[in-house]
């Protein structure tokens, strides 16, 4: 048996979501390119570099802005969840869960919807991502081309507008986080697969000649002009001249 739906989604279908040429900003330089960030306030504090991505499963936090929304940690529920391809390589488990009120809009016009978060630690270039969960309680829509958000509200249809500076500098900056990731974790690639005796090989001192005798030497003076001169040492079967 299929559960009803609440009354805040049977409004919200009543509402018809579409983009036209009124959507369309004065110049789009990368169309499609740029990820559509957007700043709700999460919690009683607004964020502002929150990605929306329809790729992920889930709605996520980062410690770092849970400590800046001055929310402790004693509030996150436990959590067993873990997931992948958020740092290369590696796995990562969830801190614990927490629910917040997601605030979109304005004054006259917004929605607000109570969201799960799962709350991670690690650096990255957003404060937060929305994925398909936050999409599924607001019912909303992006247009990626125009960099919008629309959504039904208690007044009509809420517009969002991503901020396309604010996404690219996550664009450079979560560029430069995942390059360092990756060159942490080739290190330890190497450090597992490489042997250890190769490391531990004392080098030759520079001013050691690469020349070695392979018998008997006598010292003779090559200089022309300076019989002080330090010998050259040549073999024992040699002519000194």
């Amino acid at each position: 048996m299929v559960a009803p739906a609440t009354t805040t989604y049977l409004k919200c279908s009543k509402t018809a979501i579409t983009f036209d040429q009124l959507d369309h900003p004065a110049h789009v330089a990368t169309r499609g390119q740029q990820a559509l960030v957007v700043d709700p306030v999460v919690g009683g504090t607004r964020l502002t570099k929150v990605l929306k991505d329809g790729g992920s499963g889930l709605n996520i936090l980062h410690a770092e802005t849970l400590q800046g929304m001055s929310i402790p940690m004693s509030k996150l529920s436990e959590s067993n969840m873990q997931f992948h391809r958020v740092i290369p390589g590696k796995k990562v488990k969830s801190l614990g869960w927490i629910a917040l009120d997601v605030v979109f809009g304005y004054s006259k016009n917004f929605r607000k919807e109570k969201l799960t978060f799962e709350v991670v630690d690690f650096y990255s270039a957003y404060h937060a991502i929305l994925g398909r969960p936050a999409y599924a309680r607001f019912m909303d829509r992006p247009c990626y081309v125009y960099l919008k958000l629309k959504m039904p509200g208690p007044r009509g249809v809420i517009i969002v507008t991503g901020n396309r500076q604010r996404a690219e500098e996550c664009l450079q900056k979560g560029s430069k986080i995942a390059d360092e990731q990756m060159e942490v974790v080739e290190l330890e690639e190497y450090q597992k697969n490489a042997d250890p005796s190769d490391l531990l090989q004392a080098k030759k001192p520079a001013s050691e000649s690469s020349f070695q005798s392979a018998g008997d030497t006598k010292p003779v003076h090559i200089h022309p002009e300076d019989p002080k001169a330090a010998p050259t040492h040549i073999s024992t079967t040699l002519d000194s001249k």
